[in-house]
């Protein structure tokens, strides 16, 4: 099984009852839920954590050099606009990641629709709700399972 790290920025702990108009009815517990299931069913072991602060995600970035994780599904939510130390995480570890929005950035206010990580992405799902989480897991084994492939 490859290893997936799901991370969440901050405030997505309130889904289901956050502006539910904009980011939907689905709460984190159920898209963490679902990304366990279908990554079982994908070969992929996904491990979660969501934080408000920028510091235990930058940490837990880092800890991808050790643990095995193999690829970052990664929701920066608020932090897209503002954190130039997680991008430099990211760049510092090499672990490819997928960049995901729940809400369609290019349709979200002006200020918003800049993010610090969508040009160092493996890809950037946006605008597809809780189901982008999904496709990013199926981009993500599509991709581990062709590098296994050509290792052999």
């Amino acid at each position: 099984m490859h290893k997936v790290l799901l991370l969440n920025g901050p405030n997505l702990n309130l889904l289901g009852r956050r502006e539910p108009e904009i980011y939907g009815h689905s709460t984190l517990a159920d898209i963490e839920s679902r990304a366990r299931r279908l990554g079982h069913e994908l070969g992929l072991t996904v491990d979660c954590l969501q934080s408000n602060a920028e510091h235990r995600l930058i940490e837990r970035i880092h800890h991808t050099l050790d643990d095995g994780t193999e690829f970052i599904v990664f929701n920066p939510a608020a932090f897209t606009h503002t954190s130039v130390a997680l991008r430099d995480a990211l760049l510092a570890v090499q672990t490819p990641f997928v960049e995901v929005h729940l809400s369609d950035l290019s349709q979200r206010e002006k200020w918003r629709q800049h993010s610090w990580f969508s040009d160092i992405a493996a890809t950037v799902i946006s605008g597809q709700g809780a189901a982008g989480y999904d496709q990013a897991l199926r981009f993500v084994a599509s991709r581990l399972n062709r590098s296994a492939d050509t290792s052999v």
